[in-house]
């Protein structure tokens, strides 16, 4: 009986499966045809084709984009069937223990503007109003995380849309300047359908946070406001303890740079397996699944950035231990 490989090839047809089991690969066939040392004439199409400049904004253009990888040095597990290098497997461990002591920062001792956010004497609507903005412009690298976002602030009870303009922005921002506040007043749009911002997160009161979780995130796909911005809104409501949410998958799945990491990382394309593989990765190192949005968000981008935490943010050494065990990272003394 064939057996087929997780590329969804026959084992002996796949050169990455058959080098992994030592499978000699099946030749390639050629044809029967006789061969000719004379060129073939092209089609007036095809030349056409080379010789005329694709026309900008057609809808067949592609991007192209190269991803720097480190090089193959011997490196496997089991966890990240996708990587090859010692290198990768290392610097995604520090960006996973990275986004798990941000998130334990969120829950324990908030930073900024988030204390705000956690802060339960204060206007709920408000509060959920500035997650938000945090959220949707999101905090900048640099020695004062929140400027941005007090500098666009009003509130929410006054209706005002935040002042946007000339605003630096944050590494996973939503906004776009030419947009203008169309984000923004779609999600207030949102929200008063529902009644209040927290009868729109709340949902049924008898959801699990799981699944109140998933409902929200379907129901903010707005104009403008992305996977990430989203994703990242939920997991800091949550978080903090505004509402009962909790992320029971990573949401993955089209154009945006967590899914892109997850490919590479997991070495599959399909979203379902690339859930699972996330699941276990969690499971494994001891993680919230939440934390390998940031993670992977940041070992892609190949850079960190610090949402809010900052620049001189020590990791969690419990939590990094924990990830290169389970990765089996050996980390050369320095």
């Amino acid at each position: 009986m064939p057996t087929f490989c997780r590329h969804n090839r026959l084992i002996q047809n796949c050169p990455i499966c058959s080098r992994e089991q030592a499978i000699e690969l099946r030749p390639i066939l050629s044809s029967s045809a006789p061969k000719t040392s004379q060129p073939r004439e092209r089609s007036s199409r095809a030349a056409r084709s080379r010789s005329t400049p694709a026309r900008r904004g057609g809808g067949t253009g592609m991007k192209v984009r190269r991803l720097a990888r480190g090089r193959d040095d011997g490196f496997r597990s089991p966890l990240l069937p996708g990587l090859r290098s010692s290198a990768d497997g290392e610097r995604l461990s520090d960006e996973l223990a990275f986004a798990a002591t941000r998130l334990k920062a969120l829950a324990d001792d908030p930073p900024g503007l988030y204390a705000e956010v956690a802060d339960g004497s204060l206007d709920i609507e408000e509060r959920t109003w500035l997650a938000f903005l945090i959220a949707y412009i999101c905090p900048l690298d640099g020695e004062d995380p929140f400027a941005s976002i007090r500098q666009a602030r009003k509130s929410w009870v006054s209706g005002e849309a935040p002042e946007l303009d000339e605003l630096a922005l944050g590494p996973r921002t939503a906004h776009d300047p030419g947009r203008g506040t169309r984000t923004i007043d779609a999600y207030r749009a949102w929200a008063q359908r529902a009644g209040s911002q927290v009868a729109a997160f709340t949902g049924e009161q008898v959801w699990p946070a799981e699944r109140r979780f998933a409902r929200a995130f379907e129901r903010l796909a707005l104009p403008g406001f992305h996977r990430d911005a989203r994703f990242d809104l939920l997991v800091t409501l949550g978080q903090v303890g505004v509402y009962d949410l909790h992320a029971g998958t990573l949401a993955l799945g089209g154009d945006n740079r967590v899914t892109v990491a997850a490919k590479r990382a997991f070495g599959i394309g399909d979203p379902l397996l690339l859930e699972r593989r996330a699941l276990a990765l969690a499971d494994a190192c001891g993680l919230p699944l939440a934390a390998l949005d940031v993670g992977l968000y940041n070992w892609e981008a190949g850079e960190r950035a610090t949402l809010g935490l900052g620049s001189s943010a020590e990791l969690d050494p419990d939590a990094l231990g924990a990830v290169r065990d389970a990765l089996d990272v050996q980390v050369p003394p320095r």
